[in-house]
């Protein structure tokens, strides 16, 4: 009779802490994706926020002047806003280092514009289990307010 000292242990179990040391790698990559795409993605979605409100009010402060000058009430001069608007979302494009980026201005008369800027990346870490992009969609209004008290004074 012979014996190894180790115990006596069936060729049954022989591999499986390799097969479990497997599984706890692709989770803890999985993890890992989730951490780093996870926070890529709330990256891209607060700068989108950021854009879209800023847009927003540089294209809200776009008074029609002669509107304001005949009649006294102040509204949105909706060529003037969705310019000023894209004029800042155009310089904001340089900013980011997104793949993707689209946005859209929209006036809503008389003193309302609404801007929606989209944000698409590539993932860094999920790309290995088939996630390529993440995209983010952000809108923001704003209103021209006047006077003292705002709106329904």
């Amino acid at each position: 009779m012979t014996s190894s000292g180790r115990g006596d242990h069936s060729d049954a179990d022989r591999g499986s802490l390799s097969l479990m040391l497997i599984v706890l790698a692709v989770a803890l990559l999985a993890l890992a994706g989730l951490v780093i795409d996870g926070g890529a993605q709330l990256d891209a979605a607060s700068n989108a926020a950021a854009i879209a409100q800023e847009a927003a009010r540089a294209g809200a402060n776009q008074v029609n002047q002669q509107t304001a000058y005949s009649t006294g009430s102040f509204v949105v001069s909706a060529d003037q806003a969705r310019a000023a608007a894209s004029q800042y979302l155009e310089a904001a494009r340089t900013t980011i280092s997104a793949s993707g980026y689209q946005y859209t201005v929209q006036v809503l008369p008389p003193r309302t514009l609404k801007v929606t800027v989209t944000i698409r990346e590539p993932t860094k870490m999920l790309s290995l289990i088939g996630i390529n992009w993440i995209t983010v969609h952000e809108s923001a209004t704003a209103t021209l307010v006047t006077g003292v008290t705002g709106p329904g004074a």
